[in-house]
């Protein structure tokens, strides 16, 4: 294993960094939300997996978002959110700081 690999805080801020990249820059439809579509009076809810890359404005077109209210995410999506980008990163760096106090 590199040097980088074993401090824990390198591996947890190097994990949350790409992961978050690659859950804000690709869209990729993982955490649950709400889609607010409105359609003349009408306003339809459609409970949608949505991606944190269209927060930020990226992985939709304009046409797309013609009759689109609001779109946000749900408590669960906001949850899987934290776990896969702090969550994971955490337990992974966990482990290896937990590895290298064993064999002191």
């Amino acid at each position: 294993m590199s040097v980088r690999l074993k401090k824990p805080l390198i591996l947890f801020l190097g994990l949350t960094l790409l992961l978050t990249g690659i859950f804000f820059l690709f869209p990729i439809n993982l955490f649950d939300g709400i889609i607010i579509e409105q359609r003349g009076m009408q306003e339809i809810v459609h409970e949608r997996p949505l991606s944190l890359s269209y927060f930020i404005g990226l992985g939709y077109d304009q046409e797309d978002m013609e009759y689109i209210k609001d779109f946000y995410l749900t408590g669960k999506g906001y949850a899987m959110a934290f776990i896969f980008t702090l969550g994971f990163p955490f337990l992974l760096a966990y482990r290896v700081y937990l590895k290298q106090n064993a064999n002191l």
